[in-house]
């Protein structure tokens, strides 16, 4: 007994650590999570609202996108950023459904929680969780219909349809007859490979949202110009481009520089050769054959007027994005010297010009060989307003890339959610033990989508939901969903409510993941800041001590 009161203290943690364990630190997390899709759920839907938010900079965002919403949303809580990894990842993946990740992740979360307070083991919920997604991932599957790829008409007025699905939640939504068309067209011109770094979106202030245009090819403003950039051409066939990455211009001698020289010859020659440098560099450009000049760092006075004299294009501080959608376009490889200068770098295309666009003039590259590009010109209101118009497109588009490539959709509308609800409710009746409850839990987990949809239109979604039920039931019924025009239910599939199969595959996926993740963390431990020092020193007993 004397032994064991004399052992010595072992130093675990150090001072001043905080740790927090056990179920009350599960549940502490899962009301975390729940918090946060509280904050989003509202955006869910056509009739979703939108969220501001502003910071101390005074840079205002207006969006009902989950994904812009979970990035700009300061969230603390170590836990809860696993939703906003989530979130990230289905944006990245497939562009759409950051909403319904989230708001499916929270009710997993809800409903685990009941279990967790009634003594079920986390890990016996997370083996019941992946199993339902496994199931409800091989329904979809299934469930899922092929479109078309033989009649290119046709294919491309089921892309409309995908592309107007996704639109319906955003700030274009009303608009979605003229921009559904200008999205397939962007996705239907690209190669078969789909890069969209070939597809440019830029913003230009004023104008109607109709007014919006699709360029076919490379389209830039027109950058930062010097004297004599007028007096070049704006329109070439059968163009040859050149892109650089060195400044054109004389330059001032950097802070305490110093030269000594003995004469005025001596200071003669110092200028002279600076001259005969910067001239050299002009002619071997001009020597390589190009037309078109484009240069990501400045293009001085001196360069301009040259070029302009010899008819040839210039333009420089050209943004890096532009010039390597440019590059890839045509290509031009660029050049971090002019000493060896051939055909060989040059880039090509058919047409170019400057054409007014707006409020703005634009440099376009059409007609290029080595890859097929476009340019989507936002046109509208306020900047907020078209930053809003552009991740509406970018959604879209991604939308409409994975309809085109994995070829497979789904009825949208949260008639696929209470489908697979009905599907693992049916399943959960044919096993036994505690996975059957997880499994079912899951099951009413999904229906939270078409609720959620329902009741952010102002609807009563317990009656909607009574009604999909009854519906989903009957035959023929499984492809019924929320109709948030007629404040009713109908097939959605008939309503051309499509959303492509991958959408709906990831997110249940990446939902029940972030679900286990949570649930797998049994301990939080909290370090103490670096120069968190406590009266005593480091090797005074405190919290992070056992005896």
């Amino acid at each position: 007994m004397s032994s064991q009161m004399l052992q010595p203290t072992i130093l675990l943690l150090k001072e001043g650590t905080d740790t927090s364990q056990g179920k009350p630190q599960l549940i502490s997390n899962i009301n975390a999570c729940c918090a946060i899709v509280d904050t989003i759920a509202t955006t869910l839907g056509p009739r979703g609202m939108d969220k501001l938010m502003y910071d101390d900079r005074g840079s205002v965002t207006i969006s009902n996108d989950g994904a812009t919403i979970m990035k700009l949303l300061d969230i603390v809580h170590p836990a809860a950023k696993t939703l906003v990894e989530i979130a990230k990842s289905q944006d990245s993946e497939v562009g759409d459904g950051t909403t319904s990740v989230v708001v499916l992740a929270g009710q997993l979360l809800k409903l685990s929680k009941e279990y967790v307070e009634d003594g079920v083991p986390p890990t016996v919920i997370m083996k019941g969780l992946r199993k339902a997604c496994d199931l409800a991932r091989h329904r979809i599957r299934e469930f899922a219909t092929t479109l078309p790829n033989d009649n290119p008409e046709e294919l491309r007025a089921l892309l409309q349809k995908c592309a107007a699905t996704a639109m319906n939640s955003k700030l274009i939504g009303s608009h979605k007859e003229f921009f559904a068309p200008l999205v397939v067209n962007a996705i239907m011109h690209l190669d078969d490979d789909q890069d969209l770094s070939l597809i440019g979106i830029k913003r230009e202030k004023g104008g109607s949202m109709e007014e919006s245009l699709l360029v076919e090819g490379v389209a830039f403003k027109k950058t930062f110009s010097y004297a004599g950039f007028e007096q070049q051409p704006k329109r070439f066939v059968d163009a040859k481009i050149l892109t650089l990455n060195i400044e054109l211009e004389l330059k001032a001698e950097k802070d305490n520089a110093e030269v000594r020289v003995e004469g005025i010859e001596d200071y003669q020659q110092i200028v002279d050769a600076e001259w005969r440098i910067i001239y050299a560099k002009l002619e071997s450009i001009v020597n390589s054959g190009a037309n078109i000049i484009l240069s990501k760092l400045a293009i001085g006075d001196l360069a301009t007027q040259y070029f302009a004299d010899r008819g040839i294009f210039c333009a420089g501080r050209v943004p890096e994005d532009d010039l390597t959608r440019v590059c890839k376009a045509s290509g031009s490889q660029v050049q971090s010297s002019v000493s060896d200068l051939n055909e060989s770098v040059l880039g090509k295309c058919a047409l170019f010009e400057e054409r007014q666009l707006g409020g703005q003039r634009y440099n376009i590259f059409s007609g290029c060989p080595q890859a097929k590009t476009v340019t989507i010109i936002l046109r509208g209101g306020g900047e907020q307003f078209l930053a809003e118009m552009d991740r509406s497109i970018h959604d879209a588009i991604m939308i409409v890339k994975r309809a085109r490539r994995y070829n497979s959709v789904v009825p949208g509308g949260g008639a696929i959610e209470m489908e697979l609800s009905k599907f693992l409710r049916q399943y959960s009746r044919t096993i036994h033990g505690k996975e059957q409850l997880i499994i079912n839990a899951f099951g009413k987990a999904l229906e939270i989508i078409p609720s959620q949809i329902a009741e952010n239109a102002g609807l009563d979604s317990t009656t909607i939901l009574n009604k999909l039920r009854m519906r989903h039931d009957q035959p023929g019924g499984d492809s019924y969903g929320v109709d948030v025009i007629n404040d009713d239910i109908c097939n959605t599939y008939d309503a051309f409510i499509w959303e492509p199969s991958l959408i709906k595959l990831n997110s249940i996926e990446a939902a029940t993941e972030a679900a286990c993740t949570i649930l797998s963390i049994d301990e939080t431990v909290k370090n103490p800041a670096a120069n968190h020092t406590i009266g005593g020193g480091p090797g005074a007993p405190g919290r992070g001590m056992m005896r």
